[in-house]
């Protein structure tokens, strides 16, 4: 079974399918989505990426943790279970 990734500081112009695409290149993603608002169902700016190997998903938040994408710097780490 693969890892969940939060992913943190996304970018308002951000969606599920570039999330996927940023991911992608580190391995296959069995999921990507970014939280947005009930009300007015914009992004809230965070998301999840599930990942199909830990391997995988430790490589994408080595990799993508603090970097600049779309102009913000994004916060990428193991997501909590919770």
């Amino acid at each position: 079974m693969g890892k969940k990734i939060y992913v943190g500081n996304i970018s308002p112009d951000a969606d599920s399918e570039s999330l996927k695409a940023l991911f992608s290149v580190f391995g296959k993603v069995e999921k990507a989505y970014i939280v947005a608002d009930r009300q007015t169902g914009k992004s809230k700016g965070f998301g999840f990426v599930e990942m199909s190997s830990d391997a995988e998903a430790k490589a994408a938040i080595e990799a993508l943790n603090g970097k600049s994408c779309g102009g913000f710097t994004v916060k990428v780490n193991e997501a909590k279970s919770g």
